[in-house]
């Protein structure tokens, strides 16, 4: 009698087992949900933005008259790196873009936030200026150093999308993160 209820609580169990994987089965199945979705919200880089302005010894940028699709995604400003100016967006195709400006001697500076990019030796002219191009392994960076700060807007999105990118960025006192319908 002991051998066979042991063996009625082992069958039991595979059959409890199975019947909640099918429950839990159905239910992903017949709830709604989108593995499409981005789970990344939007951060308010106001303050951060006035700070590095007041306390960078170069004009910060930080880009205007983009759409509401960019997404500012992280912010930061480190006077201990150089006066790294950090500004991470998602842009509107998924990608990944940021704006990096810092005193840090740019040989050094744009491969480290540029995730290990070359210069190309090419140029782009975007909103009447010329960037140096940029190609690497995870990311492309358009490059351009203006007295003692070197901007580079890098990140996994096209030319097209840093040169957007690149084309809004705007010194002083505009209002951050003014975006256009």
């Amino acid at each position: 009698m002991a051998g066979k209820r042991g063996g009625q609580t082992v069958r039991d169990m595979f059959l409890s087992m199975a019947v909640i994987g099918l429950v839990v089965a159905g239910i992903y199945v017949f709830i709604p949900h989108d593995d499409t979705a981005v789970p990344v919200k939007a951060v308010d880089y106001r303050v951060e933005l006035l700070t590095a302005r007041r306390a960078a010894p170069y004009p910060v940028l930080a880009p205007t008259g983009l759409t509401e699709q960019w997404k500012p995604t992280s912010v930061s400003y480190r006077t201990e790196d150089g006066d790294a100016w950090h500004l991470g967006y998602l842009a509107p195709d998924g990608e990944y873009v940021a704006v990096e400006q810092s005193t840090a001697p740019a040989r050094n500076y744009v491969p480290e936030v540029s995730q290990e990019a070359t210069d190309t030796g090419r140029t782009a002219q975007v909103a009447g200026e010329a960037w140096q191009r940029w190609e690497g392994p995870k990311y492309d960076a358009l490059v351009r150093t203006d007295g003692n700060a070197t901007t580079v807007v890098t990140g996994t999105a096209s030319y097209e999308r840093l040169a957007e990118m690149a084309a809004a960025l705007k010194p002083g006192t505009q209002q951050p993160g003014t975006q256009q319908p």
